[in-house]
């Protein structure tokens, strides 16, 4: 026990906590030391021993001095130890709980278990040796009386340097992950402009290139993205700012609502436009009240509810009787049709499928058959 110095438990730079375990005794050979259960804390440098109840009773011991150690294993009303044989104590050792001892290692005895865990961690750093190529600083001298309370102090002086380094380092990264996000930002605005050249490219051109080339080009301009989303920091908030959504939605939306017959649920529509948008998402909340001003603002799309709940946007010349039309002819075609087939037929989701099929059903047109193996529709021959 004499190899341990009193310490203020605050680790120096460049030395940096491993483990540490609660319920430790300590034992001086194999005698318990005069010192209460407490938290042994394992370092890069040192082993430390701090009292659970009063926190000014703190020793430390360098790993330097560790010769070897082994496991004693717990036997009945005994714990686990780890027994720790140490080198003799220097000359010029700061003084300790103990000033000399008979014995020549130490027991750490553990109530509360742990032993495995800080046995394999010890035997890391003492096989690694990190002490001998990452020094800790020295403590700064200190005269004699209130040695313990200057060395208090220089140790939160430490703490406080630490944590400003680490608020500097913080800003830092902050300041160029700005930067970087900034200079992206920029970037995608360029290739959102060079998208809609493409775009137009691809108009004037639409004879001289195949079907294929076109569908290929169509999903990267939507990869792409908007190039200006209407946000809130430009638009304000309520209703101003839905409008100029409703407006940048109609733009945004017709195109792919052509090429999906004129319809599309509005779960579709949400994950489209966010796709498109960025990092600037949109809310399910806001794209609702935009949709639904698309009626007021004379745009050529409508929100629309079925029965059922389902919500979808459509191009307001989508007809009705067209969708009742088409769905009579599929099944009157094929004999009866369910859902996930119409789908198939027609290039559409499963929901939008159904509810065409309802529709065709309510006004007296389809007919349905419920059973085991599933819902499907037949021409209503009455």
């Amino acid at each position: 026990m004499d190899c341990f110095s009193w310490s203020n438990g605050l680790l120096e730079i460049n030395e940096t906590l491993v483990i540490q375990q609660r319920g430790v005794r300590l034992y001086d050979g194999d005698d318990k030391a005069k010192l209460d259960v407490g938290v042994a804390l394992l370092s890069t440098h040192r082993l430390i021993w701090r009292d659970v109840k009063n926190h000014e009773c703190c020793i430390a011991m360098p790993l330097s001095q560790i010769i070897f150690f082994e496991e004693q294993a717990a036997g009945i009303g005994k714990s686990a130890k780890i027994v720790i044989h140490l080198h003799a104590t220097p000359a010029n050792k700061e003084p300790g709980p103990y000033q000399h001892s008979k014995y020549s290692f130490i027991k750490l005895s553990f109530k509360e278990h742990g032993q495995i865990e800080f046995h394999r961690r010890l035997t890391e750093e003492m096989t690694q040796k990190r002490w001998e190529n990452t020094p800790a600083s020295q403590p700064i001298p200190t005269g004699t009386g209130s040695q313990a309370g200057r060395t208090r102090a220089v140790g939160i002086v430490g703490i406080e340097r630490k944590i400003e380094e680490k608020r500097k380092e913080t800003d830092k990264n902050i300041s160029e992950a700005f930067e970087d996000l900034s200079k992206l930002m920029v970037k995608a605005k360029e290739m959102v402009e060079l998208s809609r050249s493409i775009a137009n490219k691809i108009k004037d051109k639409q004879g001289d290139i195949s079907e294929d080339e076109t569908i290929r080009f169509k999903s990267y301009l939507l990869s792409m993205g908007i190039a200006d989303p209407v946000t809130r920091e430009t638009h304000g908030s309520g209703t101003h700012y839905h409008l100029q959504l409703a407006k940048q939605l109609g733009d945004m939306l017709q195109a792919p609502l052509e090429e999906r017959g004129g319809m599309m649920a509005l779960t579709e529509v949400y994950c489209l436009v966010n796709r498109a948008r960025g990092m600037e998402l949109l809310s399910p909340e806001d794209l609702v009240n935009a949709c639904k001003m698309f009626e007021s603002l004379q745009l050529p799309l409508r929100l629309r509810v079925f029965d059922s709940g389902v919500m979808v946007v459509q191009l307001q010349s989508h007809s009705e009787e067209e969708m009742i039309a088409s769905a009579l002819d599929n099944v009157s075609d094929k004999g009866s049709l369910t859902a996930e087939e119409f789908a198939k037929l027609l290039g559409l989701s499963v929901l939008l499928s159904k509810e065409r099929l309802l529709l065709a059903e309510k006004v007296g047109h389809l007919c349905r058959d419920d059973s085991v193996e599933g819902l499907r529709f037949y021409p209503n021959r009455f």
